[in-house]
């Protein structure tokens, strides 16, 4: 979570050193409106990016790293979980079946219809 927060917050630290260097090269020469604003906030979403791109690269293999880690370790919780409760289903069936399940005609359980 902390390598989250901070690649966030270089992603959002890079846009803002980007704003105020276009800012600061075009404050003279640029009526200052809403629309230049965010005109200015666009292209400085792209320098950004493209910057973060490159400028980023370890923070963001990193957090790669950690997001991998943690779906890993996700994955394996949840199929010791199915598995668990997979292996108790199974002797309860038994334990309610009597052992093994007569198959009928269809070759369905004949006390399956009876729950």
């Amino acid at each position: 979570m902390r390598i989250f927060v901070l690649y966030t917050l270089a992603r959002l630290g890079l846009f803002l050193a980007v704003y105020g260097a276009i800012w600061l090269a075009l404050f003279r020469t640029v009526a200052w409106n809403s629309a230049s604003a965010l005109y200015t906030a666009l292209i400085a979403m792209v320098g950004s990016s493209l910057l973060a791109f490159v400028v980023l690269r370890r923070l963001r293999a990193a957090f790669a790293a950690e997001i991998a880690q943690r779906s890993q370790r996700s994955r394996t919780a949840y199929d010791t979980r199915r598995r668990t409760s997979q292996h108790g289903s199974d002797e309860q069936a038994g334990e309610d079946a009597g052992g093994v399940g007569e198959l009928g005609q269809a070759g369905v359980s004949q006390d399956r219809d009876q729950r």
